[in-house]
Formats: structure tokens, C-alpha cells, sequence
């Protein structure tokens, strides 16, 4: 019975017109997204083959919202979200375009694309707080773990197909193709974007106009997700799961060629596994449709990672370092995804564009110093052994996170 009313809360939130074409229009761009992110690594491997290069581009992409992150939340608060998206969904495309066209024509170089990586991620730091923070506005209140689940879903869906997409054309046309691919497909998600009726979509209903406040209103952002009991915690648990538990990720491609021997449609495989894990983890949230024992189940979720990623890392079994990769796929979406259902559920509204631009800026920004330390730490000591060292760490925030369990459900699960 409770399998069954799961998936009625899936099927009352796709009664919302609203997020109903707002999902629709993401599943192609997410599976262009996870194309171009696969042949990004892949053609950095080529051109380079460098750990430290795989964790630098990674840097370049993720490591702009660090930055950007809080002025693009305060920015969110106060400008119609819907309006921000399709800017920054247009110029994403356009950059996958310069991207194909550069691949095609042979010229590229680990330096350009160096530079082209670096632009979309400040690309994206804008745009990641305006998504969290629209969602809400798609539908009812009620529907909003599910809502969150199925985004999730949707998103690492594609990170299983995405990669053999990008693989298959790879494999059979080259790397500029892949990047074409994602190109055609922000048109898709760009036209989602315009049959969306929503009246002004705000995060902050009295954010101040002008400009100069916004520095006091990025320093109140702060202070209020600091002194939260329930955000404070989360966040630091999204840090830590980001340094040292998500890097693997970026690292695939190394762990493909020189761990494995199993070239590009291993590296494919190794990512589309992780993918396929992480979209059972995000059907299991969106059918629980609820916000009740989340926190219990994100606890328990990093020792789960932290015991799958070490297993993962300590093989040189290609089939088990599979089976590895899937239980850290589930485990690492249900942190992830479960964390931003408890934070949007506790944040205030006037707030939720700042919180979540702390989330994006974290869930993007932290990955990439995790990945240059350990591409770093792989050019002398391997692949293997700067992955074992961040599961050991995962395995001491579980401890951490367990003994602070029951206070931060009781801030976090309430309203």
C-alpha cells in the first residue's frame, strides 16, 4: 500500500501543467548535458593524459559558482526566476555550440578548452540557484519531496543514458559530435522554458531594489543558514560528501584507461552505472512523497557511500567495481536529492533563492577541489588510493552526522 500511494504523490505532481513541461523540457537537455560532461573528460584525457588535468577542468567548471554562487542567490530573490533561466539556458547553448565547432574543425587544445569549460561554469552559477528556487513556484506545496525526486530521477536518468549517448558518438563520429548534441538540445529545454505560465516567479516578496543592498543581503543569507539547526548541518554534510565523497566522478576516465584497461566504453559503462544507481535512488525518493524520516535515511545513506566507494576503489575487477559504482550511485542521490527536499522544505521563502545558491555553490564548487586534490594526489599515488582515503573521511562524518540525527530531523521536517 504504501508502494501504491508512493506513486499516486509521482502522479499528482504531474497534474501541474507548470512542472509537467518543465520536465519534459529537461530530460533531452540533462541526457546533452551528461553527453557533453562525458566527452569533456574524455577528450581532457586525450589531449592530456593527466590526473591533475581531469581534476583542472573540473575545477574550471565547477569551481566558478564558489564565487558567484552567493551573488547569483541574492540575484535569484529578487528578479523573475523564469526570466533568469532562459537567459542562462540561451547562452549554455550557445557555448556547447562554440564547443562542437571548435572539436569539429581540429583545433582544439587543452588550454581552449580549458577556457570554454571555465565559461560554462560561470554560465551555470547563475542559472543553478534560478532552478532550485523555481521549482517551488511548479507546484503545490504538498507535492514538493516528490517534485524534488523527480527531478532528481530525471536528471540521473540521464546520467546513465547520457554517457552512452556521448560514448556512441564518440565512439562512431568523434567528441565534436557529442557537443553538437548537447547544443540541439538546449533548444529543446530553451522552448520548455517559453510554454511555462507562471505570473512573475519570485523567491523574496520584499527584497530591496537596489543594488548596494545586495552585499548586506548575501551576508544576511549567510547568517541565517549558519544559525539554522537543521541547514547549518546539512551543509556541512554536503561538504564533506562533496570533497571527498563525489570526486570519484570526475576521476572515471583515468580509472577506465589505466585502472581497468577498458578505454572509452568502459569509462561509458563506469558512468552510466553510477547513473543507473543514482536514478533507482531518485524513484525511491519521489514515490516516498514525503518529507518524514528523510533525515534518517540521508544519515544512513553516507555510511552506505562510504562503504561502496572504498569497495569501488579497492577492486581491479572490472565487474565489481560495476556493482560498486551502482550502490554509490543510489547512495549518493539519495544524500544529495534528500538534502535539498529537507532545505527546501525548512528554508524560509524569502530566503530559499540565498539557501539554495549555497546548496548549488557546495553541490557544484566543492567536487572540483576534491578533484584537483586527488587528480593531484593520482599522478603519484594512483587512481585508487586518494578514493579510499575520502570514503575513510564519508566514514567519520557518518559517525559525526548519526550522533546529531534526531535534532536535526526535528529542524529540519517540520511545516
Amino acid at each position: 500500500m504504501a508502494l501504491k500511494s508512493g506513486f499516486e504523490s509521482i502522479a499528482s505532481v504531474f497534474s501541474d501543467r507548470n512542472y509537467r513541461i518543465f520536465s519534459i523540457g529537461n530530460i533531452l537537455s540533462h541526457n546533452g548535458t551528461w553527453a557533453q560532461r562525458t566527452a569533456v573528460l574524455w577528450l581532457t584525457w586525450e589531449l592530456t593524459r593527466s590526473g591533475f588535468w581531469l581534476g583542472l577542468v573540473s575545477v574550471a567548471d565547477l569551481l566558478p559558482v564558489m564565487v558567484i554562487g552567493p551573488l547569483a542567490g541574492a540575484l535569484a530573490d529578487r528578479v523573475n526566476l523564469l526570466t533568469m533561466m532562459k537567459v542562462t539556458q540561451i547562452l549554455a547553448g550557445l557555448q556547447s555550440a562554440v564547443l562542437a565547432a571548435l572539436t569539429l574543425a581540429g583545433v582544439m587544445t587543452p588550454e581552449l578548452l580549458l577556457a570554454l569549460v571555465f565559461v560554462h561554469g560561470v554560465i551555470l552559477s547563475f542559472n543553478q540557484p534560478a532552478r532550485l528556487a523555481l521549482i517551488p513556484h511548479l507546484i503545490r506545496r504538498r507535492n514538493l519531496s516528490a517534485a524534488i525526486g523527480i527531478n532528481s530521477m530525471i536528471f540521473n536518468s540521464a546520467r546513465a543514458t547520457g554517457p552512452m549517448i556521448g560514448g556512441l558518438l564518440i565512439g562512431s563520429y568523434g567528441v565534436g559530435y557529442a557537443f553538437a548534441f548537447n547544443a540541439a538540445s538546449y533548444l529543446w529545454f530553451v522552448g520548455s522554458l517559453f510554454l511555462l505560465l507562471i505570473d512573475n516567479p519570485r523567491s523574496g516578496t520584499g527584497a530591496s531594489r537596489r543594488l548596494g543592498d545586495m552585499p548586506r543581503e548575501i551576508a544576511d543569507g549567510f547568517r541565517y543558514a549558519l544559525g539554522h539547526p537543521g541547514i547549518a548541518r546539512m551543509l556541512v554534510i554536503l561538504c564533506v560528501v562533496s570533497i571527498c565523497g563525489r570526486p570519484y566522478m570526475e576521476l572515471l576516465s583515468g580509472f577506465a584507461d589505466e585502472v581497468f584497461g577498458r578505454g572509452a566504453q568502459g569509462y561509458s559503462l563506469l558512468v552510466s552505472m553510477t547513473g543507473l544507481g543514482a536514478m533507482l535512488g531518485s524513484l525511491w525518493l519521489a514515490q516516498r512523497g514525503q518529507v518524514e524520516g528523510l533525515t534518517a535515511r540521508v544519515v544512513t545513506a553516507i555510511l552506505v557511500l562510504s562503504l561502496s566507494l572504498a569497495g569501488f576503489a579497492a577492486t581491479n575487477l572490472f565487474g565489481v567495481a560495476l556493482a560498486c559504482l551502482f550502490v554509490t550511485g543510489f547512495a549518493v542521490i539519495v544524500i544529495g536529492a534528500g538534502e535539498q527536499t529537507l532545505l527546501q522544505n525548512a528554508v524560509d521563502p524569502a530566503m530559499r533563492g540565498r539557501v539554495m545558491s549555497l546548496y548549488g555553490m557546495i553541490g557544484r564548487g566543492a567536487p572540483a577541489l576534491g578533484a584537483l586534490t586527488m587528480g593531484g594526489l593520482a599522478e603519484s599515488l594512483g587512481f585508487q588510493a586518494p578514493v579510499i582515503a575520502g570514503a575513510l573521511i564519508c566514514l567519520v562524518l557518518w559517525h559525526w552526522a548519526a550522533r546529531r540525527r534526531d535534532a536535526m530531523a526535528q529542524a529540519l521536517e517540520a511545516g
